[in-house]
């Protein structure tokens, strides 16, 4: 039977972003392996229960990591002994180990294909990115990598002006799950509303992600103080796990806004957050796309996101959200204050804004990416 192996660095990147590949793979008749770090114990209940086989590789995102020596013995061992007609790797660690492992099979014409989700080296960023990342994909790219994706504009300009390989591919994000995040039933929302205290008057606004310091949930919760003085019932729903729990446990009460903000942990149940959800936001510093705010985009939602190249794909400023401008912290949360409040207090251009994201979201929709996906895996 035709075979092919995913990896990434942590076996939650396939459960979270790799639905719609596996699903067009199994539609074409190939058997789908999986090879990552199991994390699912930190997830929830995430399962990764679509897959026909399942590999535990001890995969580090550390450069500096002996782990990633052990991930490639045994996924070597793997890629010898399972002759797989594709590799797709993913993650920038994955997939370097990942391209490392495969290079024998990939000379008895294994087709190695890399998906990139967002590139470590862009405009504006450090030399240092630069200086250790872009030689890093240049050289895989070239020499390992028999097709390269990349899931923003940005990105796929990139790769084409610094030719980082022979053949390179854009598709819009990973596919977004369009039946998961549409319309849910009044009385499961109802019922959600009322074990997390919140009324039919509040206005709700949802940050999804990992708490870290990238993703900056510090900026939107340093933006409470002024929104609470023109929406006294507003609600802002973090929804993550990460090593910034604490922290942002610590601002949210130094603060005083406690009532104001909860943080509600690792969710797979973040559709039905979304919709009970009047705005998503995010303040992301680097975003390769942004998945969580195109998410609540199919769901009717304008967002509001910082400005990066991830969320500059997509927010079309004014039209179907904001982008949250500044030259500072304080600016950007300033920034963020604004633009929620006129959510809020505008129910036309609210109004205006929530059709216009549901029109933009369709791009991103899983049935789009499934054909994209289909014509570049057999595109000869």
């Amino acid at each position: 039977m035709k075979k092919v192996l995913l990896t990434a660095t942590v076996q939650s990147h396939i459960c979270q972003f790799h639905r719609p590949l596996v699903k067009m793979l199994h539609e074409n008749g190939y058997e789908v392996h999986v090879a990552a770090n199991n994390n699912l114990h930190l997830k929830n209940g995430l399962k990764l229960d679509f897959v026909d086989k399942v590999f535990d590789v001890p995969f580090s995102r550390s450069p500096k990591s002996m782990d990633n020596l052990k991930a490639y013995k045994i996924l070597k061992r793997i890629i010898d002994s399972e002759h797989y007609d594709y590799i797709h790797c993913n993650t920038p660690m994955g997939g370097i180990v990942t391209r490392l492992a495969a290079r024998n099979a990939r000379k008895s014409g294994t087709e190695i294909i890399y998906a990139a989700h967002g590139f470590h080296f862009y405009k504006g960023a450090s030399l240092a990115s630069w200086l250790v990342f872009y030689p890093i994909e240049k050289i895989f790219g070239r020499l390992c990598t028999d097709k390269l994706i990349t899931i923003s504009k940005a990105d796929y300009e990139m790769a084409l002006s610094k030719h980082i390989c022979k053949r390179i591919y854009q598709i819009h994000s990973v596919g977004i799950n369009s039946k998961k995040y549409s319309a849910i039933d009044q009385s499961v929302l109802n019922d959600y509303r009322r074990e997390y205290g919140i009324t039919e008057d509040d206005f709700v606004c949802i940050c999804t992600g990992e708490l870290n310091k990238n993703k900056r949930q510090r900026l939107v919760i340093d933006a409470l103080p002024e929104i609470v003085k023109s929406i006294p019932h507003f609600r802002l729903l973090i929804a993550g796990n990460g090593n910034e729990r604490d922290n942002l446990e610590h601002q949210i009460k130094r603060l005083g806004v406690d009532k104001y903000a909860t943080l509600i942990g690792y969710r797979t149940d973040l559709e039905v957050f979304v919709n009970l959800s009047n705005i998503a936001v995010s303040a992301s510093l680097r975003e390769g796309l942004g998945i969580n705010l195109i998410e609540a985009m199919n769901c009717h939602k304008p967002v509001v996101g910082s400005v990066n190249r991830g969320h500059s794909e997509f927010i079309n400023d004014g039209v179907n959200g904001f982008l949250a401008h500044g030259n500072s912290d304080a600016e950007i949360s300033h920034s963020f204050a604004q633009a929620i409040i006129k959510l809020a207090t505008d129910k036309q251009l609210y109004h205006a804004m929530s059709e216009q994201a549901f029109i933009d979201a369709q791009l991103y929709m899983d049935f789009n990416v499934e054909k994209q996906l289909r014509e570049i895996y057999f595109a000869k």
